[in-house]
């Protein structure tokens, strides 16, 4: 089926209402979860009833039943640790994201509130797990086809200045004549990269790889903004997760550029770690996954692509991870040192187990008196900038610091 950009044409072409329903299931029966016993059956009997006040067109009460829905799983989501969270529990609140979304856009025409529904979909997306083939990214693509009839034209010549100003601000880059810089290639053969680097866990710059991804001469602050601008995201406010007064925030991404990016905020905000090409596939379409993972035992689709958005500043404290991974840079810079596995005792991780993977050490003001042998581990550094792609090997601890406004995006692989 195809949508219009244009919020009238798609409109008289196809109401929004029967564009949704057009994803769904022809009949109620086929409309359900075969949920585990661990899911209370009363509320496996809520499902129920709901589905059926929907296909009976019952909307104002399936409206209730799906918020009743959406709270008591809600609450389920938010009880204990996170791995711990049974994945049928997110099931249920992405199925009643789904219903409240459905009743939210069943009234015709202006009269459906768009983007209170596009943000009840992210929230199934950011907390649920995949139902019905993943219809919640169908319905997200649409609404947002049917709201970029909306979207405004240029921005005014105020936010233009913000933006490009945002652009020239830049972070102190550090002295780096005194440190070994990581190596770089340009376009290595796959056989080489892999004796060379992959098998013996040696980190390098991987030039003329990405240069012709559709992201390099596309992307900028506005451009993001008007892609993704209505969409909520997980923003982590503090200068590093280490520190006591960082915390995470749900905001839209244009509320998160416009605080964080063109403001000047007291805090710091960092949209990080976040999947946000699942969310968002047209931006997806603007990058590749680098043919080097390949050399991996996964498929395609075990690879986790995160992005990073942030003003100068944000920092990612030394820590290791267990894939390996090719961190692309789109926009801006970020000076990054790497230090071997080998060097795991200098490097003084955290004893506790959820911090057992983070250094202790503020990289660049190390107290020595605390953190003696760190002085003595070496490193290798560099500074890197867009188009260019550094491969990080698993456990390889990496420390990163945004020196200007930055998008870059990373590939997790085995």
């Amino acid at each position: 089926m195809q949508h219009s950009t244009h919020q009238t044409e798609l409109a008289g072409k196809v109401p929004l209402r029967d564009a949704l329903r057009a994803l769904l299931p022809r009949t109620k029966e086929e409309m359900k979860l075969d949920l585990s016993e661990r899911v209370d059956r009363s509320v496996v009997t809520l499902l129920k009833q709901a589905t059926d006040l929907f296909y009976g067109g019952r909307v104002s009460e399936c409206l209730e039943a799906s918020e009743a829905i959406c709270d008591y799983s809600w609450e389920k989501l938010n009880t204990g640790a996170w791995q711990e969270v049974d994945k049928d529990w997110r099931r249920v609140y992405t199925f009643g994201c789904l219903l409240k979304v459905l009743c939210l856009c069943a009234a015709p025409g202006e009269a459906a509130p768009v983007p209170a529904a596009l943000k009840v979909c992210d929230m199934g997306l950011l907390m649920g797990a995949a139902i019905l083939e993943d219809i919640l990214i169908k319905v997200a693509a649409i609404l947002q086809k049917y709201l970029s009839g909306k979207r405004p034209g240029p921005a005014p010549a105020q936010e233009q200045h913000s933006i490009k100003k945002a652009r020239k601000e830049h972070a102190s880059a550090p002295d780096m004549s005194s440190e070994r810089a990581v190596p770089r290639l340009h376009c290595p053969s796959l056989q080489y990269f892999r004796e060379h680097h992959l098998v013996p866990e040696r980190p390098v710059i991987l030039e003329g790889v990405a240069n012709h991804w559709p992201c390099m001469k596309k992307w900028s602050v506005q451009y993001i903004q008007e892609i993704a601008g209505c969409r909520t995201v997980p923003v982590e406010l503090g200068s590093r997760y280490t520190d006591e007064e960082w915390s995470q925030r749900l905001m839209t991404v244009s509320e998160f550029i416009s605080k964080y990016i063109l403001g000047e905020p007291k805090d710091i905000g960092y949209l990080a770690q976040h999947q946000l090409f699942d969310q968002i596939p047209e931006l997806k379409q603007d990058i590749s996954v680098p043919d080097y993972c390949c050399l991996g035992d996964g498929e395609d689709e075990d690879i986790t692509i995160n992005a990073w958005f942030g003003p100068p500043g944000t920092v990612s404290p030394l820590h290791q991870d267990p894939q390996q991974n090719f961190l692309a840079q789109v926009i801006g810079r970020k000076y990054i040192r790497l230090y071997s596995p080998r060097e795991s005792e200098a490097l003084y991780p955290h004893s506790t187990h959820l911090l057992h993977n983070t250094s202790q050490v503020d990289v660049e003001s190390p107290d020595l008196e605390r953190f003696p042998r760190f002085a003595e581990a070496p490193f290798l550094s560099c500074v890197l900038c867009p188009g260019e792609v550094l491969f990080i090997p698993a456990k390889c601890w990496h420390y990163v610091r945004a020196l200007d406004v930055s998008f870059s995006v990373s590939f997790w692989w085995s």
